[in-house]
């Protein structure tokens, strides 16, 4: 029995890490939201490691931010530690890192989403999704509540069909013993979407004062910590440290001793884990070369005795997990919390879905985060402002906001779900962006928060501080590239550096790109006549020492713009289209990509496939001009 519960123009379905950002989203652009979740206590919840960023990660953060987006600025107000990591590599890899304190991030998340205008909180269990005629036209609860809205977001994360596994013990379970949600599972095969098994998994909590930290090694925050959010303008004091140890020969010895008890070597499990985040039984079976693993003791807050080990994430019975544990130096006599588990999960095959992140089955129907077979928070809230914001504009009629890849890791991120698919949980890695060099930690803001101001994510205040921040950044540009310095000026300081001495008069710009020199070392003999914030400095220092490789990078994103810039129409058949490869043929008709660029990147497309693919486009557009005008 159902009844008429209310009516929306967004309903957000679960309120993890890309939920809270879906609905934040569309709420603060001018949309009623609704968003459900099975628990109000599990709003923003880490089931797994209670920290925000690093390599990758942390660029998508960033970005985020850059957008308008909440878990920049959230994780800045709640880390227990923040650290750069990759300092001694190029800026295209330094990455931020923060542990959080668990506790207070989802507190601080939920405030801020119950103080959000046109925004509602409610919790329930969704079961059923609304599709008329093929269009998505709102939601079911399990208690029959029915909700209507124009468009609908799924971040359902690693709630479908869930299943513990703990050794021999398995249960149907969301994670963290919350509720499983199985009917909706059932509900999206209904509707014709394919789904897969996945699988995750995360390790035991141990307490503090059970740990011997005499035999670790102190891992401390950054002296001075920089932040996630372009907002944020203070550093919380009294950092936590982390601790370091390793595994031992015993710990090997003990999960060797023990594999016919490890789920994921007697077939327990189904689903298909994440290559880059393995259990410690797999490691240990995968690198048996290694005599030992790192593991670190992270603090999952302020005011628990709670540890986190990470590095030791398994589905061993609990008897073993507590003797694997007590291997470890430092946790010889360790208490444990609470135990490691695997939990299994349906995912959509994302290549279901289109770049706007709303599946071509089903209109108005969007899918986020882990829901789309990706692993981490930070991918998850990516896909959550992405799917909330073209959510939001689909409702008011605007066109979607696609990030190409050489704008952000979260284009690359939705490019390679949308185009490649996934056989594993998805992880974002600086690898995977082709034009690494242009999208940097420090340059967040420059690439995206143009769009972010036009999308109403920005405020007015934020938006004139950035264009301040570029006006000052140009204006030293060219007053470096303007002051000449001769020979003898800079002969002291380039002795002293080891760099060599100018042989004739030459400008401040072309003194920076000297490896050695810094932009610290520039002011020191001409000043900036104007105040450069830390930033300011960084983003001139950088623009000026890679401008070579950054317009190499710009020069190659022009010339693959252009593909995408060639639209492919919906209407196309690829049966059609002689000379095409059979396996071609097929991936295309699947996936529908939208350009020429998108579908050059398809598994499977050949460049001779492309190549006749525009010869028949231009005679298909052709055909359909001529057509349009008799």
């Amino acid at each position: 029995m159902t009844y008429a519960a209310g009516q929306y123009d967004v309903i957000v379905v679960g309120a993890g890490h890309a939920g809270c950002e879906a609905a934040l989203a569309a709420a603060r652009m001018g949309c009623e939201t609704l968003l459900l979740t099975i628990n109000l206590d599990m709003v923003a919840f880490m089931p797994c490691n209670p920290s925000v960023g690093g390599p990758a990660k942390g660029h998508v953060v960033r970005e985020i931010d850059a957008l308008g987006g909440e878990m920049g600025r959230n994780i800045d107000r709640t880390y227990i530690q923040m650290r750069m990591l990759n300092t001694g590599k190029g800026p295209a890899v330094h990455a931020l890192r923060a542990q959080a304190d668990k506790v207070l991030y989802q507190n601080r998340m939920k405030q801020t989403i119950e103080n959000q205008e046109k925004l509602t909180l409610r919790q329930g269990m969704v079961d059923e999704i609304i599709v008329e005629d093929g269009e998505c036209r709102g939601v079911v609860t399990k208690s029959g509540a029915q909700y209507l809205a124009k468009a609908v977001v799924l971040t359902t994360g690693t709630y479908l069909r869930g299943k513990i596994i703990m050794g021999e013990l398995m249960y149907e379970s969301g994670p963290n013993n919350q509720q499983p949600a199985v009917k909706l599972s059932e509900c999206l095969k209904n509707l014709g979407f394919e789904l897969v098994r996945f699988k995750t998994g995360t390790p035991p909590r141990v307490h503090k004062d059970s740990i011997d930290f005499s035999k670790t090694t102190i891992q401390p925050g950054d002296e001075h910590p920089k932040h996630f959010s372009y907002e944020t303008t203070e550093a919380i004091p009294n950092q936590l440290p982390c601790w370091l140890t390793y595994t031992s020969e015993e710990t090997h010895r003990i999960i060797n001793e023990n594999l016919h008890r490890a789920p994921m070597f007697s077939g327990a499990i189904e689903g298909t884990g994440p290559r880059y985040c393995p259990s410690i039984e797999d490691k240990i079976v995968r690198f048996s070369d290694k005599p030992k693993h790192q593991i670190f003791l992270e603090p999952e807050g302020r005011d628990t005795k709670e540890y986190y080990v990470q590095g030791l994430s398994t589905s061993m019975p609990e008897d073993v997990q507590l003797r694997i544990l007590r291997s470890v130096p430092g946790m010889e006599n360790v208490e444990m919390m609470r135990t490691g588990y695997a939990i299994e999960y349906d995912a959509i095959v994302p290549t279901q879905l289109k770049p706007s992140l709303e599946t071509k089955r089903v209109n108005g129907l969007f899918t986020a985060g882990q829901i789309n077979g990706t692993s981490g928070y930070e991918e998850a809230a990516a896909q959550g402002i992405m799917a909330g914001i073209n959510a939001a504009r689909k409702v008011q009629g605007k066109e979607a906001v696609i990030l190409e890849r050489s704008q952000a890791y979260i284009g690359v991120l939705i490019d390679d779900l949308v185009t490649k698919g996934t056989n594993e949980p998805y992880r974002l890695l600086t690898s995977r962006a082709e034009y690494r060099l242009l999208l940097r930690h420090d340059n967040a803001d420059l690439r995206l928060t143009e769009i972010g101001y036009e999308i109403g994510l920005i405020s007015e205040a934020r938006y004139e501080r950035f264009q301040e921040k570029v006006r000052r950044v140009k204006e030293e540009l060219e007053r470096l590239r303007s002051v000449k310095v001769k020979p003898q000026d800079v002969k002291e300081l380039l002795q002293s550096l080891g760099s060599a001495e100018l042989a004739s008069a030459t400008d401040l710009l072309t003194l920076l790109r000297r490896p050695e020199v810094t932009y610290e070392h520039i002011s020191q003999l001409s000043p900036a006549p104007y105040e450069l914030t830390e930033e300011m400095k960084e983003q001139v220092e950088i623009q000026v020492k890679y401008s070579g490789y950054i317009e190499k990078q710009l020069a190659q994103v022009e010339r693959l713009r252009k593909m995408e810039q060639k639209k492919i129409p919906d209407d196309i058949v690829y049966a059609d289209i002689h000379g095409i490869a059979s396996e071609a043929k097929q991936k295309l008709e699947k996936i529908r990509p939208v350009s020429i660029g998108q579908a050059s990147r398809i598994s499977g497309v050949t460049p001779a496939d492309i190549s006749i693919l525009l010869v028949y486009l231009e005679h298909y557009n052709r055909v359909t001009a001529a057509r349009a005008s008799s």
